[in-house]
């Protein structure tokens, strides 16, 4: 493989991780403040769905 495809796929599970991490703040963010709770739940969905992806790839 080509070595900058191997350098993007060692820092694909950490920009998905910082991505969780938004989503987990911007889900509650939705929750508590602007009482939208439709599309906070679904921000903290899809970091699960992130985090879930960062394990399958990290093992």
């Amino acid at each position: 493989m080509n070595a900058a495809l191997t350098s993007i796929a060692s820092a694909a599970p950490a920009i998905a991780m910082l991505g969780m991490f938004a989503c987990l703040i911007g889900g509650a963010v939705l929750i508590v403040k602007k009482r939208d709770k439709k599309k906070g739940v679904l921000m903290l969905i899809m970091a699960a769905v992130l985090l879930a992806n960062v394990a399958i790839w990290t093992l």
